[in-house]
C-alpha cells in the first residue's frame, strides 16, 4: 500500500531526482526538469513548482545554501538535496517500481460506459484509436532510434515502458475491433438491438465490472 508522503506531489519526486546532481535555484531546476523530459515520464504543473519546492523545504528535503542576483532580476534562492530528501527519493522510487498501484486513465472511463455507444459506431472509434496509437508507436521507435546512440539503457528503460504499453493497448483494441466487425463479440445483437429502441443489455447475476451485489433485471 502507497505510503502517506509529507509531500506525495509526484513533481516532488522529479524535483529530487534532478536536484541529487547540484544545488539549483527554482528557473534551473525547471529547466533541467523540462531538458530531461521529466513533464512527459510525470504529470508535472509547471504552475506548481514553487509550492513544491517550497514544501520540500519546509519538510526537510531540501535546504536552502545560498542566492544570487543577476543584473535586476529578483534575487534567486538555491536549494540543495538533503540527506533526508535523498532517502526519500529512493524510498519513494522503490514503492514505485514494486508496488503495482490502479491507474485509472481517460480509456478506462471510456471503456466502463461502452455500452453507451452502438456497436458499429465503436467499431469505427476504435479504428480511429488504431490510427492514432500506430503513430504514437512510430514516433516513439524513431525517438529511441536517435536516443539509443548517445544514451545508456537504463536512462531510457521508461520510454521503452511506454512504448511497451502502447503496443499491448493497440493490440487489444485490435482485437476488440476485430471481434465486434466479426459480430462474434457475446450479447452483440442485443446491445446493437438496444439502441434501435430494444430492451437495454442484461447484466446478469453480477452488475457492472462483475462486482456489484445481484439486481433485478426486466425480463
Amino acid at each position: 500500500m502507497a505510503k502517506k508522503r509529507k509531500v506525495g506531489n509526484l513533481m516532488a519526486l522529479a524535483v529530487l531526482s534532478v536536484m541529487v546532481d547540484r544545488p539549483m535555484h527554482r528557473y534551473e531546476i525547471a529547466a533541467t526538469l523540462r531538458a530531461r523530459g521529466k513533464d512527459c515520464d510525470m504529470d508535472i504543473k509547471w504552475g506548481s513548482l514553487y509550492t513544491v519546492v517550497r514544501n520540500l523545504a519546509k519538510a526537510g528535503f531540501l535546504e536552502v545554501v545560498g542566492s544570487e542576483r543577476e543584473g535586476a532580476r529578483p534575487e534567486r534562492v538555491i536549494y540543495r538535496i538533503t540527506e533526508a530528501g535523498r532517502a526519500e527519493m529512493v524510498d519513494w522510487t522503490r514503492e514505485l517500481i514494486a508496488e503495482p498501484e490502479p491507474e485509472r486513465g481517460r480509456f478506462t472511463a471510456g471503456l466502463s460506459i461502452l455500452a453507451a455507444l452502438p456497436p458499429d459506431e465503436v467499431i469505427e472509434l476504435f479504428g480511429r484509436r488504431l490510427a492514432a496509437l500506430t503513430e504514437q508507436i512510430t514516433a516513439v521507435r524513431a525517438e529511441l532510434e536517435q536516443l539509443e546512440s548517445s544514451l545508456p539503457r537504463l536512462f531510457l528503460v521508461e520510454t521503452y515502458y511506454g512504448l511497451a504499453m502502447l503496443e499491448a493497448e493497440a493490440a487489444w483494441t485490435q482485437s476488440m475491433r476485430d471481434e465486434l466487425a466479426a459480430g462474434t463479440f457475446p450479447g452483440q445483437d442485443q446491445w446493437r438491438d438496444w439502441h434501435s429502441g430494444g430492451e437495454p443489455p442484461q447484466l446478469g447475476e453480477h452488475g457492472e465490472g462483475g462486482t456489484a451485489p445481484e439486481r433485478e433485471t426486466k425480463r
